[in-house]
């Protein structure tokens, strides 16, 4: 059997967003859409970069068993890509991009993935998600914690996990292989779509809509309907059987680029009319209108139909001032920084311990600390114990100060403190009476008298003799 693929791409700016930072492509060999990050700086960029490292892709050079390696070292050639445009443009650091992509060799189809966007296959009349987000939603579904009807209405559900970005990380993708079979449909989306639409919805759809390029634009115009706040990217492609199709019916071999990949990535967007279409129409407007009103009052602004000076329209326009991210960024830190600084400093103030304030024994609250200008204790209780009475050691151990557990164990503390000192002052004192006296406890001394102490008398020979 001689498979090839019939093939549609499309994408909008969408009702809400200033620019598409969405990027798709098809081709005969090569399917993909890649969703800039739409909060990150350069999302357009990292889009189109990524589309720009597997295009080449789109060829009959590889065979069947290199598909998978080849698509897989593209994308990490995209993620060097990203990381040296970041390098050498600072404006641009922080962008990421998902990327869904499948590569045809033959009855084969290798298929990459990482993000948020996501492939759908709809076989005999059956609608299935083959690709898994890699978003904290559905790491929430996978462990149990919320249903996955709770995850289309769960605040966080655009958090992304994984994405190629250009952080000096290799996440790696996910990678399989599958069997391309005739009379399949694969829908390669962003999720301005499928996070506004119904699996029901895309699977009526494309079920009853056989041409891919009217199935693209209905898919297109159902998220616009739906109010979708975000750029919408859809890829329809058809598994057929060349052999069976009639003469003159082999799909077009021609390449479709679009979204901020392609040189009309600065169209307006195409919702037909509709309360939503209606809505971005007329905040468009307001906006083209102070757009001109400013213009005429500086005297600057373009012509209607004025060409770029070097007379081509594929020129990326110049990328709006970011600074209040960066302002943003700075009240974000001060912020965190004297929120860390007053839960530290509450902190200090449930410390307790006891040292010398005003000569005194006292107990302080805090810790005998400061910070720049700021001392992080005060005296809360003085005792009335002048630190002049007490012994040397008792001063000492002061002045290194006493820590306690609480006020309670602090004033204890302080009073234990004041009481030894005392009672080994009133034992110094005794001891230095019992010295002054010479007087031992249960003794008497002797009474002195004036009587001359007698002397033994000593008889000597010649005495005798007399």
């Amino acid at each position: 059997m001689n498979i090839a693929l019939r093939y549609a791409a499309r994408s909008d700016v969408g009702l809400v967003r200033s620019n598409n930072q969405d990027s798709g492509y098809a081709g005969p060999h090569l399917l993909v859409v890649a969703d800039g990050m739409g909060g990150h700086a350069g999302g357009d960029v990292a889009s189109s970069i990524a589309i720009a490292a597997l295009a080449h892709l789109d060829g009959e050079s590889h065979g069947s068993d290199d598909a998978l390696t080849e698509l897989e070292q593209s994308i990490d050639h995209a993620r060097q890509d990203l990381v040296e445009r970041s390098e050498s443009d600072p404006e641009l650091v922080g962008m990421g991009t998902t990327v869904t992509a499948i590569l045809r060799t033959g009855n084969k189809l290798a298929m990459a993935h990482l993000g948020d966007s996501r492939a759908y296959l709809l076989r005999e009349g059956e609608l299935a998600q083959v690709t898994t987000d890699h978003t904290f939603v559905q790491h929430l579904v996978d462990t149990g914690r919320i249903s996955a009807d709770e995850a289309e209405t769960h605040p966080q559900r655009n958090v992304v996990m994984r994405v190629l970005g250009d952080f000096d990380i290799d996440l790696t993708p996910d990678m399989s292989v599958r069997e391309a079979k005739a009379g399949d449909r694969w829908l390669l989306c962003s999720d301005g779509l499928s996070g506004f639409v119904s699996t029901e919805t895309l699977a009526q759809t494309m079920t009853d809509t056989p041409d891919v390029d009217e199935c693209a634009d209905r898919l297109l115009q159902l998220a616009l309907r739906a109010g979708s706040t975000d750029n919408v990217t859809v890829v329809v492609a058809d598994v057929v059987d060349v052999d069976a199709l009639p003469d003159g019916g082999a799909p077009s071999t021609r390449a479709q680029i679009v979204g901020s990949a392609a040189i009309d990535r600065d169209r307006p967007t195409s919702a037909a009319d509709g309360p939503a279409a209606r809505a971005a129409s007329l905040v468009a407007s307001a906006k083209a209108s102070t757009a001109t009103e400013g213009e005429t009052a500086t005297g600057e602004g373009d012509e209607p139909g004025e060409d770029d000076a070097d007379g081509t329209d594929d020129v990326r326009p110049g990328r709006a001032p970011r600074r209040w991210i960066t302002f943003v960024a700075i009240a974000l830190v001060v912020v965190g920084l004297g929120v860390a600084g007053w839960a530290g400093y509450r902190w200090t103030q449930t410390q307790y311990y006891v040292g010398v304030a005003d000569g005194q024994v006292a107990v302080f609250r805090g810790i005998p600390e400061s910070a720049g200008p700021v001392t992080l204790s005060t005296p809360v209780e003085l005792t009335g114990t002048r630190v002049d009475d007490l012994p040397g050691y008792v001063v000492d151990r002061l002045e290194t100060t006493i820590p306690a557990s609480s006020l309670d164990d602090a004033r204890a503390r302080a009073d234990r403190l004041v009481a030894e000192a005392a009672a080994d002052e009133e034992t110094d004192q005794g001891a230095g009476e019992d010295a002054t006296s010479g007087d031992e406890p249960g003794t008497t001394t002797p009474t002195p008298t004036d009587e001359p102490t007698s002397t033994p008398e000593v008889t000597t020979s010649s005495d005798a003799g007399a």
